[in-house]
């Protein structure tokens, strides 16, 4: 434990260096919220519900889509300049080092969720299904955004190449969720996207947060909480498993 505070507070620090990187993690999901959410809010049709409650679920997971980026980018750092080999030479556990950068980069996420609530709520968000649903709701959104950092450490890990690593996230924070219901009930989309957005898992993780939070359905195929639940622990599982794996042989 000791080891792992040691390796948080020093990604805490370089964050504090960087305090820009807390815009580019909201930036994304406050341009859906602002932008689709308030100027089409009377023209986007949800069957019957309100566009910006159904929007607020893409955006906060939208947070932590863009929570990846900055983790791999700081993995991939680490590696090129040998930090994760002086570490290995310290008694040391192997998973302290990438616990330390998702803890970090965790309580990033954290804020900016805060201030996407924040914005949601004065653009006219609200749950109506009571405290317990609401909380099981950001529940969802907050093991998602720590998965999607383990995915950052899978993905600094295996990629060496800075800009293709920003490419990559970039690619999953701008064009992943039109590939999904963020915006649009599946329904709603072109036949040649339907398919896609069906299948693609973050459509089921949104799903359940709508339902929770009743916002408004836009169904998938299968549970949603079955889909959304697998894909978490499959992602967790890789990731953690590569990142570690990672750690241990680096150099």
């Amino acid at each position: 434990m000791v080891e792992v505070l040691a390796m948080t507070g020093r990604r805490l620090r370089q964050l504090r260096r960087s305090p820009g990187r807390l815009l580019g993690v909201t930036l994304s999901p406050l341009v859906s919220l602002v932008v689709l959410g308030y100027l089409f809010r009377d023209t986007i049709s949800v069957g019957g519900g309100n566009y910006q409650e159904y929007l607020f679920a893409g955006a906060a997971i939208q947070v932590g889509l863009a929570g990846v980026g900055p983790t791999a980018i700081a993995v991939a750092t680490d590696l090129r300049t040998g930090a994760f080999d002086r570490y290995r030479s310290l008694p040391i556990s192997r998973v302290a080092v990438p616990l330390g950068h998702t803890a970090g980069d965790f309580l990033l996420s954290l804020l900016a969720l805060g201030i996407v609530v924040v914005v949601g709520t004065l653009l006219g968000w609200h749950s109506h299904t009571g405290l317990v649903p609401t909380l099981q709701g950001f529940a969802v959104v907050v093991v998602f955004s720590y998965v999607m950092l383990w995915v950052g450490v899978l993905f600094g890990s295996i990629m060496g190449n800075l800009e293709s690593i920003s490419s990559v996230t970039q690619f999953l924070v701008v064009v992943l969720p039109f590939f999904s219901n963020a915006f649009l009930p599946v329904s709603s989309l072109p036949a040649l996207v339907r398919p896609i957005a069906e299948w693609n898992p973050i459509s089921a993780v949104m799903t359940l947060c709508r339902d929770l939070w009743g916002n408004g359905a836009a169904p998938v195929s299968g549970s949603p909480y079955l889909v959304a639940g697998a894909t978490l622990l499959i992602l967790l599982a890789a990731s953690l498993a590569v990142g570690v794996r990672r750690f241990a042989t680096a150099g």
